[in-house]
This record gives structure tokens, sequence and C-alpha cells, in this order.
């Protein structure tokens, strides 16, 4: 059974924070769940959405291995969202 998680991240986000968001989303592809990855924009962030797409190209990177990117960042309203798959269906 495939479930849709949902992360967040802020245009602003630490390194750290990244990290383990990141360690998250590839937990969830290896067990074989879709991520709907969320970059929220606030404020005066909204006129620079080439700072969220290169976020979403991160973290898309980061997770190549164990996922592929099923609907390309998309910006709607004060958010840009994007959904990864799993690489491989388990079961």
């Amino acid at each position: 059974m495939q479930h849709v998680k949902e992360m967040k991240f802020g245009l602003k986000i630490e390194k750290h924070d990244y990290e383990t968001k990141v360690k998250h989303i590839r937990e969830f592809l290896e067990d074989g769940d879709k991520v709907k990855v969320i970059i929220m924009f606030r404020g005066r962030e909204n006129v620079h959405p080439e700072i969220g797409q290169q976020l979403a190209e991160r973290i898309i990177q980061d997770t190549q291995d164990v996922g592929k990117v099923e609907k390309q960042p998309k910006k709607e309203g004060r958010n840009m969202i994007f959904t990864l798959v799993p690489l491989k269906n388990k079961g």
C-alpha cells in the first residue's frame, strides 16, 4: 500500500534541518511511499521563485538514487510543490 507523505521546506532552511528532512524523504522513498514536497514562500520571498527552484533541484539531486520526480516543481500560490516517487516498487 503506497502512502503519500508530505515534507515542507522553508526557503531559509538551515543546513542541518535540510539534511534531516532529506534523510526522512529518502526513508519514505525506500519504504515505497510517494513524497509530496512543499517549498513555502513567505512575504517577499515570493518575488524570487528561482531560489525555490534551486532548492527543489537540490532536493531532487540528493534523492535521485532512491526516487524520481513524478510531478515537476510548480509554483502554486505561496508554495512550490512537486512529487517524488520511489524508483523501485516494494511488495
